[in-house]
């Protein structure tokens, strides 16, 4: 599985919180399954629930939020696409600990496709790209609340 360590990567160059505090972002695989059929390749996929719980954060959760969608859009886009994915393919709950400071559990419902191709015998394995998001010639990304710039990542 790759997800879950990209997902890791994104939110540590968009989210100063876990930039700042890698130890506060937990990452669990829940619900899986291997998703295969009795065609004549090996291919399957996997389907998973990502739980993310980020703890001790006191910053606006869209700063938190706007990074997935992001990263989302590019990696899981049929949760954004797909209506009937909408409702729950991104769900979160929070803990409001004190003085502000909250964990918040997130989970992503996705999917990763595994091809397996057989050649003399050898079977050679890989991951399956997405779909690509819909063109952009944005460099940076930056998020700005108020008037005033809250972070910046590279597209």
């Amino acid at each position: 599985m790759l997800k879950p360590d990209s997902l890791r990567a994104a939110l540590g160059d968009a989210v100063s919180h876990i930039r700042e505090n890698p130890d506060f972002l937990h990452i669990f695989i829940d619900k899986g399954t291997i998703y295969s059929t009795f065609a004549p390749s090996l291919s399957f996929e996997y389907q998973y629930t990502l739980n993310m719980i980020v703890t001790n954060y006191a910053d606006d959760a869209n700063l938190l939020i706007v990074p997935i969608l992001h990263w989302l859009r590019t990696n899981q886009p049929d949760i954004m696409a797909n209506p009937d994915k909408r409702g729950d393919g991104f769900t979160f709950e929070a803990d409001f600990l004190n003085n502000g400071v909250r964990d918040i559990s997130i989970d992503l419902k996705l999917t990763e496709r595994v091809i397996v191709k057989e050649e003399n015998g050898k079977l050679h394995v890989s991951h399956a790209e997405e779909p690509p998001p819909p063109p952009n010639n944005v460099t940076e990304f930056e998020i700005w609340m108020q008037g005033r710039k809250m972070t910046a990542w590279p597209a």
